[in-house]
């Protein structure tokens, strides 16, 4: 007995620990997304489209990656290597369909620290121009690209090893109000970096705390330095910017491909310095030397990781923060999932290998992601034929980019943060829907512009989680039997002919970044079983008898699971009765419900929501004036349901 009972157990450990071929195709399917989408990509709807979206990307990939790498303080070279191999691993990796990764403004903030400081400028006369080095650039260029490919190394390891130990899933600890004081805390500070190259003075490299406040100073003490030229080109760039940017934006309806103004100004502003020679005539500072090609790949330098360690963990925050919030934005637009655990990877990978080929750090950019929204992108199709442009670009047009004025350039970069600078508007929304995220935005501002953005970020994820902390002991736990007596009345009188079922759901926790997605997940998944089952009433599960979010676990929602009412009608009632605060994460969580559960053809009511409760969910959504769905009670929005029914 004891012979067959081992064979028996040694059989089933078999079975269970042996690879099939059907579990290792859908771990690739998991892991590579890109065999999920490719198979299924359809040529004739979605081929045209994605190239010309991929042309128009390419112009915004070479002109900030000659910018950003500008503002990475290495060679303008490495940032168009910068913009093709992200690009091409996270094609592969990556679930977002319509972001673009490259360089980025913030990452390459962060890791200039790094540059200046193991590499200062004063270190360049003790380097002189070598053949032997890598496409003729000085050892002075190759040491500090070889600091900011260790940042991107280093950053995209600490990346991947949060993929290991499924860290994405922590993300719910960053609020809205977090991140959008962050990036724009980031943008201040990158706007700030770029003043010397808009007025055309030289401003030594100034860092550490209260450093935005040094080089505003230096600025004002030698006003006079200011060349007129330089002031003048930027100032006419950043107008004629901005005002084709919003003529195409007011117009895009109606022009089929938008003007690429980048791309003009870039023409435009090369053609005018070559023929009247500003550097030497006015003494305006160019990008130079653009060399061609693509160098060998090169390990990054193993000895200084542990000196850029604080940088790469900058980078491997801010930049997935930043990537993850477009990434969440594609998926919800556009009605597809992402997962976040994948996302770390897809990032990770495309720091750590493009470090190999002399690439800064990279994540996700705004406004790229948005030219992908305008121009009408359908896939990751779209960046991998930018990313041809680019080669064409690396292996031809560079050289021809050796007369572009830098403050050109800087008023690009300007230019492009706009979509990070004009959240200063998301203030008078947390304003009117939760004054503590107000100050939590505000707190975190400041805190990321007089130190730094990871700093900031830190603050605020501390300052948020305090605060909820603090406020949860005030939470009331409401009895539920009176819910279910009301429940089962309602079904005998109102729905006795089971054509109209009606679902009553008592919130009795509060409603913030904690527990807002397991809210939603929870909720869908009651309406979805109420949808499709016709089990009576007493032999509903305890689970949708009881209460929601009794714990603050983080659930993620399967949009593509829930399925359309199989009933004629359907209706929910929340009960806010104990719903004793709440945030803006969690009024936006109830206002998605709400449009969600409308598109499923499921009438929402809300009952005994307090004034601030209503006033915040009136501004934060766009719900239907006529049709009334607040009430004082819920027998008064039984009485609605019942009277609708007749």
């Amino acid at each position: 007995m004891t012979g067959a009972k081992r064979k028996k157990r040694s059989v089933l450990w078999t079975k269970m620990h042996t690879p099939h071929c059907e579990d290792f195709k859908q771990w690739c399917r998991r892991r590579l997304p890109i065999l999920e989408w490719a198979t299924r990509y359809n040529l004739k709807e979605n081929l045209l489209p994605d190239t010309v979206s991929g042309i128009m990307l390419a112009v915004q990939q070479v002109t900030q990656g000659l910018a950003f790498a500008v503002l990475s303080s290495v060679h303008p070279v490495f940032g168009l290597y910068g913009s093709l191999f992200p690009a091409i691993i996270y094609a592969v990796f990556g679930m977002g369909r319509h972001v673009s990764t490259g360089t980025f403004a913030l990452t390459s903030l962060i890791s200039a620290n790094a540059v200046e400081r193991l590499v200062p400028l004063s270190s360049q006369n003790l380097t002189a121009q070598s053949n032997t080095s890598v496409l003729g650039l000085s050892d002075f260029e190759m040491q500090r690209i070889s600091v900011a490919a260790a940042v991107s190394f280093l950053g995209g390891v600490i990346q991947v090893a949060m993929f290991v130990l499924h860290l994405g899933s922590a993300t719910f600890l960053l609020t809205e109000p977090v991140i959008s004081a962050m990036t724009t805390g980031a943008a201040t500070h990158v706007v700030t970096s770029q003043v010397k190259y808009l007025l055309g003075m030289k401003i030594p490299y100034i860092s550490g705390p209260l450093g935005f406040f040094y080089i505003y100073a230096h600025v004002f003490q030698n006003i006079k330095s200011v060349r007129l030229e330089a002031l003048l080109l930027s100032l006419l760039s950043i107008v004629v910017l901005v005002l084709v940017k919003e003529l195409n934006e007011q117009f895009k309806r109606k022009i089929k491909i938008v003007l690429p103004v980048d791309l003009v100004l870039i023409i435009a502003a090369s053609f005018t310095c070559y023929c009247t020679n500003m550097e030497n005539t006015y003494g305006l500072e160019v990008v130079g030397h653009i060399p061609k090609g693509i160098p060998p790949p090169r390990v990054p330098p193993m000895r200084i990781l542990s000196a850029v360690i604080t940088e790469a963990f900058g980078v491997a925050f801010v930049g997935y923060v930043a990537s993850l919030a477009l990434a969440q934005g594609s998926a919800k637009k556009f009605k597809y999932s992402v997962d976040d655990n994948q996302e770390l990877l897809a990032h990770g990978l495309s720091n750590v290998i493009s470090s190999f080929f002399f690439c800064i750090p990279s994540a996700a950019a705004m406004g790229r992601t948005a030219g992908l929204y305008s121009t009408g992108a359908r896939t990751q199709v779209a960046c991998l034929i930018s990313c041809v442009s680019v080669l064409m670009v690396i292996y031809a047009a560079g050289p021809l980019l050796y007369w572009l004025p830098m403050c050109v350039l800087a008023s690009i970069i300007v230019v492009g943060l706009k979509g990070m600078l004009i959240q200063f508007r998301d203030l008078r929304k947390y304003w009117n829907v939760d004054k503590i995220d107000w100050g939590i935005w505000v707190s975190t501002y400041i805190f990321s512009i007089c130190f730094a953005a990871n700093v900031g970020l830190l603050f605020g994820v501390v300052c948020t989680v305090a605060i909820v902390i603090g406020r949860f002991p005030r939470a009331k736990t409401l009895s539920i039997k009176n819910m279910k007596e009301m429940e089962f009345k309602l079904k005998r009188e109102v729905d006795d002919e089971t054509v109209h079922q009606v679902k009553i759901v008592l919130i009795n926790n509060p409603l913030v970044f904690l527990n807002a997605k397991k809210f939603r997940a929870d909720l869908m998944n009651i309406i979805q079983r109420e949808n499709t089952s016709s089990q009576p009433h007493d032999e509903i599960s305890k689970c949708e008898q009881n209460t929601l979010l009794n714990s603050l676990s983080n659930g993620n929602c399967n949009e593509e699971a829930t399925q359309p009412c199989l009933n004629e009608k359907c209706s929910l009632i929340l009960d806010c009765s104990g719903l004793t605060f709440f945030d803006s994460s969690g009024v936006s969580m109830l206002v998605e419900v709400y449009t969600d559960s409308n598109s499923k053809s499921v009438d929402v009511s809300f009952a005994h929501c307090t004034a601030s409760l209503i006033r915040a969910m009136k501004y934060c959504g766009n719900l239907d004036p006529e049709k009334p769905i607040f009430f004082e009670s819920v027998p008064a929005a039984l009485s609605s349901i019942h009277s609708n029914k007749k």
